[in-house]
């Protein structure tokens, strides 16, 4: 009997580690370029002394205190870029993000998608999908796709703060604003 109820939990434990962890794989690509930033890091920017008259600053400070994780990846390989693909469709099928909006034009089609959070203006996960971009360039670079997610407790009214104080890209910005 306890070694069914050992390899029941066993059997369960995934489960509860899936997290983010389904991209975590992207990271030991050699034509991935990953930035994965973690709670403890986002903890000591919290602790750094910031002028609090400054809006952005605030705003800043306030969301980068309430994240758990950024992870962001991006490459030019056709092949990975497919790949990014399929995984996050995986990863949109078992869990309960809703798509909150979709932007397509000549340069990239950018996919939100969110986890609600504590109410509407709050969300614990926001993952951006970026596809066929063109005119973009990182490091000599045509980076070709962009998968981003931010775990935590987000508020989507401050994403522009962030957006400009860690260099991260601005289609973030548009998950933020009001309909």
């Amino acid at each position: 009997m306890k070694k069914r109820i050992v390899y029941f939990v066993l059997a369960l434990t995934p489960l509860f580690g899936f997290s983010q962890s389904i991209f975590d794989k992207f990271e030991e690509y050699d034509e991935v370029t990953s930035v994965v930033v973690s709670q403890k890091a986002f903890e000591l920017l919290a602790k750094m002394d910031v002028d609090i008259d400054d809006k952005d600053a605030k705003d800043f400070m306030d969301i980068a205190t309430s994240l758990s994780s950024l992870k962001v990846f991006t490459t030019e390989d056709p092949k990975i870029g497919a790949e990014m693909k399929a995984t996050v469709d995986k990863y949109l099928g078992s869990t309960k993000l809703t798509e909150l909006m979709r932007i397509k034009d000549k340069d990239a089609n950018v996919k939100f998608y969110i986890k609600e959070g504590r109410d509407s203006d709050h969300v614990s996960e926001l993952l951006m999908f970026m596809t066929d971009i063109n005119k973009v360039k990182i490091d000599d670079r045509n980076v070709e796709t962009v998968l981003l997610t931010l775990t935590g407790n987000i508020d989507l009214n401050k994403i522009s703060s962030l957006t400009k104080k860690m260099n991260l890209p601005e289609e973030l910005n548009e998950a933020g604003k009001k309909g």
